[in-house]
């Protein structure tokens, strides 16, 4: 127990360092990953050790799954780059350079020449700490191919000029003996043939990435010449960023553009119903049957799962239109923020065509709904700080009549299993001695007997990919009874009893509702992130939240 509790304040301390130094490279604006401020970081995640990044302590065996998480949330191509500057939105589109966005981040990135990579920051500090984190990781990874690659005098050896003539096959679109290749490769992974030719696929599956070979051989190739060369790698942020980093710049523009349509639309006196959440549940939910009346359905669930199929574009394309002509409106953002909005104004669709297990029985007044496409971290706190102010319209002031804020998203699970449901009764902020108890209006009644639920604690956390055994085993096995961790909740709190307790824009009673599904158990080997989405699997707890809020929001 003794040994337990020493890992956890070692880790604990760990993570505090990372922060601590991070915000230290924001101010001082540049560092070098492998110069000496940046051995600091790569020192703190050895002693982290993150379930995410599986062995990334291990000098002998490079991290593939985490590998593929990470490269997944970064641009193409930024393997082969030596300077990668974090900037704000700072007019690069405009200036004629194509955006790339990352298959599984909504962030736009710059591919300058052929060493310089810029990637725009608009989701606030948890976004600068997330890419931070997941370039170390990278760095650390690369230096371990790099040491597979030289011998002991330092020389690099023959198989790494075999695997460079791969990648120059590959990208002159030629054929190359695939056995052959994936024994060279496994050579500088310190991975078997079997466990390479399966992170080969893996890799060749993911849409937009370069492949496997290429990112070894690349990430290899900058370390080699950072070692032998002395061209170093090196971090900066733009004097943009450093100058509104904490600021509500794109918060403010993209609440603005959602009130200014609310009340241009003379909405704004309705029950107002704000919910974070992805942008197809509560769609599929409110729309789906009376789109494709022509099917049968017994339950959302059915729905949402024929409609989740690749091959059924058409099905969705005809909610979607049907949606936008009876009530939708949607809000693309172009504030920077990278969240998407849906109103829903049920005035103009006939509440009989619901499904029986959401259809009221009678209504006053059909309510709007407010869909926000999900938050990343503290930029939760300043989307809905935004969003709750009252609208300001010349010297007039507007404040709208929401009547419930509703939460729903995907949270590590401490207790249970993947897509098992999470019921907050409190967020609880890592790393600092904030908390926020509430009073959730969702009833886990709701889904008894249906789905596995837990009702506890719910960890909101600096960066899911920081977090290790130790420091989750303590918040599951302290006195602060928790059932999961994610990155949002305490923000979202923060701004919502700001806004009821203190500005006083929203009714001090006003209804909150938090719901979490599970996309992964960090605690279990093979359940982490890095081990993949849910896929199908997590239809059914997204589609049970939808309509148990739509329930406490319609009937």
């Amino acid at each position: 127990m003794t040994g337990s509790k020493e890992r956890t304040r070692e880790s604990r301390a760990a993570i505090e360092r990372l922060y601590i130094t991070m915000r230290h490279f924001l101010i001082r604006g540049s560092y070098k990953p492998l110069g000496v401020s940046g051995k600091s970081l790569i020192e703190a995640l050895y002693t982290l050790k993150p379930e995410i990044y599986g062995t990334v302590a291990d000098p002998s065996k490079v991290e593939l799954d985490g590998l593929l998480y990470v490269i997944e949330r970064l641009p193409k191509g930024i393997e082969e780059c030596r300077f990668i500057k974090l900037v704000a939105r700072e007019g690069y589109e405009e200036a004629g350079h194509v955006a790339m966005i990352p298959v599984k981040r909504r962030r736009n990135c710059f591919r300058i020449d052929e060493e310089r990579m810029y990637i725009e920051m608009t989701r606030g500090k948890s976004d600068i700490y997330d890419i931070l984190t997941h370039l170390t990781f990278l760095f650390i990874e690369g230096e371990k191919i790099k040491n597979h690659s030289l011998d002991q005098k330092g020389r690099i050896i023959d198989d790494w000029y075999r695997l460079e003539e791969i990648v120059k096959l590959e990208e002159a679109g030629e054929e190359f003996d695939e056995k052959k290749a994936a024994v060279y490769l496994s050579n500088f992974l310190g991975r078997t043939i079997k466990e390479t030719q399966v992170a080969i696929e893996k890799f060749n599956s993911c849409k937009n990435c370069n492949s496997l070979y290429h990112l070894v051989y690349w990430l290899g190739q900058t370390a080699i010449n950072e070692a032998l060369e002395g061209l170093d790698k090196e971090i900066t942020f733009s004097s943009k960023l450093r100058e509104i980093i904490g600021h509500h710049i794109y918060g403010e523009k993209w609440a603005r553009k959602i009130k200014s349509y609310i009340h241009g639309k003379g909405l704004h006196k309705r029950p107002i119903h704000i919910i974070s959440a992805n942008l197809h549940s509560f769609l599929n939910a409110i729309y789906g049957e009376s789109a494709l009346e022509d099917e049968n359905f017994s339950s959302l669930e059915e729905l949402a799962t024929l409609t989740s199929k690749e091959e059924n574009g058409d099905m969705r394309r005809s909610i979607h239109e049907h949606a936008l002509e009876h009530g939708m409106h949607e809000i693309q953002d172009q504030s920077g923020t990278n969240l998407s909005v849906q109103i829903f104004d049920l005035e103009k669709f006939d509440l009989e065509k619901l499904p029986k297990a959401i259809r009221p029985a009678s209504m006053i007044e059909p309510p709007v709904l407010i869909v926000m496409d999900y938050a990343f971290g503290e930029q939760a706190f300043e989307c809905m700080d935004e969003l709750l102010k009252p609208y300001e319209e010349g010297t007039k002031v507007h404040d709208l009549n929401i009547k419930s804020v509703s939460i729903m998203g995907k949270a590590g699970i401490l207790t249970g299993n993947k897509s098992d449901i999470m019921l907050p009764t409190a967020h609880v902020f890592e790393g600092t001695a904030d908390n926020y108890p509430i009073e959730n209006d969702l009833d886990p009644d709701e889904f008894k007997g249906k789905i596995s639920t837990y009702v506890g604690t719910m960890i909101t956390v600096l960066g899911t990919s920081l977090q290790n055994r130790d420091v989750l085993n303590h918040f599951l096995t302290s006195t602060w009874n928790a059932v999961g961790l994610e990155m949002e909740g305490a923000h979202y709190q923060k701004a919502i009893q700001s806004a009821a307790r203190i500005r006083k824009s929203i009714d001090e009673n006003v209804k909150v509702r938090y719901a979490y599904y599970a996309s992964d158990n960090p605690l279990v080997t093979g359940s982490t992130l890095a081990s993949g989405s849910l896929g199908l699997e997590g239809v059914k707890p997204t589609y049970m939240i939808t309509e148990a809020i739509l329930k406490k929001v319609l009937i």
